[in-house]
């Protein structure tokens, strides 16, 4: 997977400034990661399943996750952020 460029949805960036800020500069690290190689192991970066497939989850960390898509066009959209109740608000 090649990263062309990384959009943000206002969901996204609404639900990002409600975070803290040690959880926000976390994000931006794996951010950074998943720019440099999508498929590095700290990201347990999975594809999500059912009604949500071609959905796909980045792990910041054991309780929050970075949820995005690909478009067509080999962009990622960054659709939410949050802890694990972010699946239930897709």
């Amino acid at each position: 997977m090649i990263i062309k460029d990384i959009e943000y949805s206002t969901k996204f960036v609404k639900q990002l400034k409600k975070l803290p800020r040690n959880i926000i500069n976390s994000a931006k690290k794996k951010e950074k990661i998943f720019k440099q190689n999508p498929l590095h192991s700290s990201l347990r970066i999975h594809e999500l399943h059912g009604d949500f497939k071609g959905v796909w989850s980045i792990s910041i960390n054991k309780n929050y996750r970075i949820i995005f898509e690909r478009v067509s066009n080999g962009d990622i959209v960054f659709m939410s952020i949050g802890n694990h109740d972010i699946y239930k608000n897709l």
